[in-house]
């Protein structure tokens, strides 16, 4: 009998040998595998429904036998492991009817009641860490145990959580990535609602209404452990010497357009960036009222920032906040902008204006032309003085996300009590930098005169404190108190700032919500955050996972590092 050009017998057999070259060809070639030693970590049988989906080979008639092996004949035709053919029409008829829902080859039993759903242990589910398999290290087809919290590759019965589940009786199991979850070995999928909390906890979501209304909950959530938290007032792990990525984060954290942005995922749907999407998640997180523990641990974002940054913030090397501030906030405008759309959520909420009036000796200029070389310029400036009259001015324009203020040096000799005296210095005095009028000497790139003016004001202004100075010995810091006010500051009363047009009003009035301060020696010691909670305008004082109340009055005491001011609307 013959079908399709090919001999077979009457009970529907292929031939013999035909028999022995396809199992030959279904089988994955032994020697390519024993070349590549990481293949052994990631080439199990099973392939998982996203990775279905996304290929898309479901409709070229492939069908899975006994352990998960696809064995095709050269016509298209479909032959399973035991030799038997299948039928065509009927095969491609199911295949588009699986391929249709977007599962996979082989059939998935959905079941409502599993008897294993008892073993499910939520104390020790923990969804903050890096989704790689314990065992093969791969980050394919991932999945976590909810009995122990750990997590496995695949579901086949290769694979690595087929082998737990048979090993430690731990039967239930979730996709890291799909949110289905199955029991093992059985391989059925657990259809239950009672899992919806921990899909919530893997995965948090917000709906828009849920974002506008977030500012105005006062309601506390509990933890498993029975302790409560406040969402968008949780801890943060601190890893290792970390705590400048976190005093950043929750400073961030109070800038209500740029969370409520990064609250909804479709809004940055089309970036590519890890660190975008790592710290969208990150904010959904800290902001979650159903969390499992009052304290979110941001690893997945430090290993993104870890690699964006090509390892200049790591775990484990205390580094500046002011300076990953700068970082984080220009990485993240780069991943957001478009081509279409040049602007960000970034720029929207940091952005300001400077003018910058910048005098150049002439004597230096005159001096460059001829020798080409900036050391004699800066001889020629320390010889006399009368030399500098002829100055070369250049006014520009220049947008800046911060403000650097200069403190003034603190005293040399100490006092009557042998104590040195901690000096106070106005807000308002230092911000007489930005009035047009006051100079600020600089030496790099070359010396050079420059008077600052504010353009125009952004609606979050950051301002920060140089507290440390470098020498060529050590890094010193300067601890004089910078007095500011937490409520109010009117800015135009004190640094002249351009008139509006006709339909716009002058915004110069601000309110404090974040002021990152550090403590102990200059190179060492540790940073804190104040910032504020809006629905009580309460003020909390936050260290890593310690989160505590305190009043307004302390947040003025502290030695100011960096502050963010949101703008009155």
């Amino acid at each position: 009998m013959k079908r399709n050009g090919e001999a077979v017998d009457d009970e529907g057999f292929v031939a013999g040998a035909k028999k022995q070259r396809l199992l030959e060809q279904s089988s994955p070639p032994s020697s390519s595998l024993a070349e590549n030693p990481l293949h052994q970590l990631t080439a199990y049988d099973d392939i998982d429904d996203e990775e279905d989906v996304a290929r898309g080979r479901l409709r070229n008639g492939y069908q899975e036998g006994a352990d998960g092996h696809v064995a095709e004949d050269q016509n298209g035709r479909v032959v399973d492991e035991r030799g038997k053919e299948e039928d065509d029409s009927e095969s491609d008829d199911e295949q588009d009817e699986e391929h249709n829902k977007g599962r996979r080859g082989r059939l998935v039993e959905i079941r409502r009641d599993c008897p294993y759903l008892d073993t499910v242990n939520r104390q020790v589910l923990e969804f903050d860490f890096e989704k790689f398999c314990s065992v093969s290290l791969s980050n394919l087809n991932v999945y976590a145990c909810l009995v122990c919290g750990k997590y496995y590759q695949g579901r086949g019965k290769k694979s690595h959580a087929y082998t737990h589940s048979v090993e430690a009786g731990h039967h239930v199991f979730i996709n890291l990535q799909s949110e289905r979850v199955y029991c093992l070995p059985d391989g059925y999928e657990i259809n239950d609602p009672s899992l919806d909390d921990i899909r919530h906890v893997l995965n948090p979501r917000f709906t828009r209404e849920q974002v506008e209304q977030i500012d105005r909950n006062k309601q506390w959530s509990r933890a498993l452990d029975g302790s409560d938290y406040l969402p968008g007032m949780v801890g943060l792990n601190n890893i290792k010497e970390t705590d400048f990525v976190n005093v950043t984060i929750q400073s961030l954290m109070r800038v209500t357009p740029l969370r409520n942005f990064f609250l909804i995922p479709e809004n940055y749907q089309h970036s590519k960036s890890p660190l975008v999407h790592r710290f969208g998640e990150l904010t959904r997180k800290i902001w979650h009222a159903r969390n499992f523990k009052g304290q979110v641990s941001p690893h997945e974002f430090l290993q993104a920032v870890m690699k964006a940054s090509k390892k200049h913030f790591r775990i484990g090397a205390q580094s500046d906040p002011v300076e990953f501030m700068s970082w984080l906030l220009n990485t993240l405008h780069a991943d957001l902008k478009t081509s279409k759309k040049r602007s960000s959520i970034i720029h929207e909420c940091f952005q300001g204006e400077l003018e910058v009036i910048k005098e150049i000796p002439g004597k230096i200029m005159a001096d460059r032309k001829e020798s080409g070389d900036d050391q004699d310029g800066n001889a020629n400036l320390t010889d006399s003085g009368t030399e500098l009259t002829n100055v070369m001015s250049e006014t520009s324009r220049m947008p800046f996300l911060m403000l650097g203020l200069d403190l003034p040096p603190p005293p040399l000799f100490q006092d009557v009590m042998e104590k040195n005296i901690i000096p106070q210095v106005p807000l308002f005095n230092i911000l007489k930098k930005f009035d047009g009028e006051a100079v600020t000497e600089v030496v790099r790139p070359r010396l050079a005169r420059m008077r600052y003016r504010v353009m125009r004001l952004p609606r979050y202004l950051i301002l920060h404190m140089r507290r440390f100075t470098k020498n060529n010995f050590f890094v010193e810091k300067n601890p004089t108190l910078v007095n500011f006010p937490v409520k109010n500051l009117e800015l135009k009363d004190y640094i002249p700032l351009p008139t509006p047009g006709d339909k716009e009003k002058l915004r110069s009035k601000y309110d404090l919500i974040a002021n990152v301060v550090h403590d102990g020696k200059p190179g060492e010691g540790s940073y804190r955050v104040f910032v504020q909670r809006k629905s009580e305008e309460l003020w909390y004082e936050m260290q890593d996972l310690h989160v505590s109340e305190t009043l307004p009055q302390m947040v003025a005491l502290s030695e100011a590092y960096m502050q963010i001011y949101e703008q009155h609307q």
